[in-house]
């Protein structure tokens, strides 16, 4: 793989993060859906999300071993190994999974994001391959979501009361995703949320959703100052990696 990137590897452990913390909440559906098809669809997503995080692993790992001369960095030192603060993913990933309407509203808000993206990191010569691959991925996220949103947002008085206390819930995280960190480019960030925001109100109007109004943004993720739901997450999921280190099957 082409390691020569303009990006920093502080952005792309970021890309990185941001998708494996939330293929760690959407398992935990697995097995556990509200019918079968849509068990499998969750979980699906799930692998894809692993797998482009894996990739951005690689990426990372391979270019901090070209910076510091060895070989010790690894997909799985970078996902097993670090701390709690060395992980940067915004904090609407990490968020417990909640009822079946919270993590399809999220699914749908951090797809589209991801979505509008992904096709910036084409631009890059050396991310280029994997936004492509990804892109293909996550439109199906994208159709997905959103017709769960649509569907449980129209729905039923009750459905819709608990798609709208989703909203609420989530809405004041959706904010970091725009809040440049310093490995991030502001004005690409704003032209996505211009179209992100676009997006989403069509869907919402659709689903005869309200969004929220002068919000509170929280905010730190980016930065590795998460909630408190982070480290019991790595404490489950980094559990047999330091328990016992190097072990292969």
């Amino acid at each position: 793989m082409n390691t020569q990137s303009n990006l920093p590897v502080s952005y792309i452990l970021y890309l990185a993060d941001n998708n494996l913390i939330l293929a760690q909440r959407n398992s935990e559906w697995c097995g556990h859906g509200p019918i079968l098809e849509q068990d499998i669809a969750i979980t699906n997503i799930t692998l894809d999300l692993i797998g482009q995080a894996r990739m951005l692993y690689q990426l990372a790992a391979d270019i901090l071993n070209q910076q510091n001369g060895n070989q010790e960095a690894t997909e799985d030192t970078l996902a097993y190994l670090r701390d709690e603060r060395a992980f940067s993913n915004v904090l609407m990933v990490e968020l417990p999974k909640g009822n079946w309407g919270f993590t399809v509203l999220r699914q749908y808000l951090f797809s589209e994001f991801q979505y509008l993206l992904y096709k910036h990191l084409s631009a890059d010569a050396t991310l280029s391959a994997i936004a492509i691959k990804s892109l293909k991925e996550v439109t199906y996220h994208v159709q997905w979501s959103r017709e769960w949103v649509l569907r449980l947002g129209d729905g039923t008085s009750e459905s819709h009361q608990k798609m709208m206390d989703a909203v609420q819930d989530i809405w004041m995280y959706t904010g970091e995703l725009f809040d440049a960190a310093p490995f991030e480019d502001a004005p690409v960030l704003q032209q996505i949320q211009t179209v992100w925001q676009q997006r989403i109100a069509e869907t919402f109007e659709e689903a005869t959703l309200t969004i929220p109004e002068n919000v509170f943004i929280q905010k730190g993720g980016k930065n590795g100052i998460h909630t408190e739901h982070l480290g019991y997450m790595l404490a489950e999921m980094q559990y047999l990696q330091r328990m016992y280190p190097n072990a292969t099957w």
